[in-house]
């Protein structure tokens, strides 16, 4: 097959933010056809679950117009995950974190995973579905090489704080530095005062968004959660700009990390904009 016929991006604007496909494998007639059916889904996911539209599923749900029963399946489906990490956070994460039904802390890692299995079901192997700068990364980004994404410092605007390499995993970051003090404390309701951003690397974006969620809303309880986390691994930028990071954490740390960063591969942070991927 010519090269011209390798790979096939995408970008799609839906949900508030910008979402775009990477695929590294044959640009068959299967996949895209899947890369139309995963821009299909996530315009779905957003007129089902978006809090700014006031006929969604979700909004109609929370002002008690409908029931769970009269909602599209995957309401309950998103509201069981969430039920799930809140207890694996120790109620750090919420379906309401501000008393009224918001489970966007959930939703878009959840839709990214579902995107990235129709590619797979299409015969995709080596994809990058980035949703807001959260990423669920599948195989490799060329053959022997594996992903490489940037974390964005959130305090030195330009600037990476981590790289990090890896194949099938998912990366996502939390943080105040762009959208400011928008992630709330589920104990108060009051935002979070967390550090100036926190990321976190697994193997499902799903799980792995909600965990960035909550961890940044523990602040400095979230290093020693991590930590005892099996099969997650987590940086952080503080205030002050110092950087701690699990043992485990698969990033390089580009500055002003301690030394576990220092001696470990690569990972990408989320303030909000796209990562840098190759």
């Amino acid at each position: 097959m010519s090269e011209a016929r390798r790979g096939l991006r995408h970008v799609e604007r839906v949900m508030g933010t910008v979402f775009s496909f990477d695929i590294r494998d044959a640009r068959t007639a299967a996949v895209e056809a899947a890369v139309r059916d995963a821009v299909a889904w996530l315009h779905h996911v957003d007129a089902v679950f978006s809090t700014y539209r006031s006929d969604s599923a979700v909004s109609r749900l929370a002002r008690g117009e409908i029931g769970l029963d009269d909602c599209p399946a995957e309401v309950r489906e998103v509201l069981d995950l969430c039920a799930q990490v809140g207890r694996a956070t120790r109620g750090w994460f919420s379906a309401a974190p501000g008393g009224t039904l918001d489970p966007t802390g959930l939703v878009k890692g959840w839709a990214v995973e579902r995107a990235g299995r129709l590619l797979r079901a299409a015969g995709a192997r080596h994809t990058c579905v980035n949703g807001g700068g959260d990423l669920q990364l599948s195989g490799e980004a060329a053959p022997g090489l594996p992903w490489r994404v940037g974390i964005a410092h959130p305090l030195r605007p330009g600037e990476l704080c981590a790289v990090v390499t890896g194949r099938d995993l998912a990366v996502a970051t939390s943080g105040s530095a762009e959208r400011g003090p928008h992630i709330l404390d589920p104990r108060t309701g009051a935002p979070a005062a967390g550090p100036a951003s926190v990321t976190v690397v697994g193997p499902d974006l799903t799980t792995t968004d909600a965990y960035a969620t909550a961890a940044f809303a523990m602040g400095e309880a979230a290093q020693d959660w991590l930590e005892r986390l099996d099969g997650y691994e987590g940086l952080a930028v503080s205030g002050d700009g110092g950087i701690w990071c699990t043992p485990g954490f698969p990033g390089i740390s580009c500055a002003g990390a301690d030394r576990e960063t220092e001696a470990r591969p690569a990972s990408r942070t989320r303030s909000g904009r796209a990562p840098a991927t190759s």
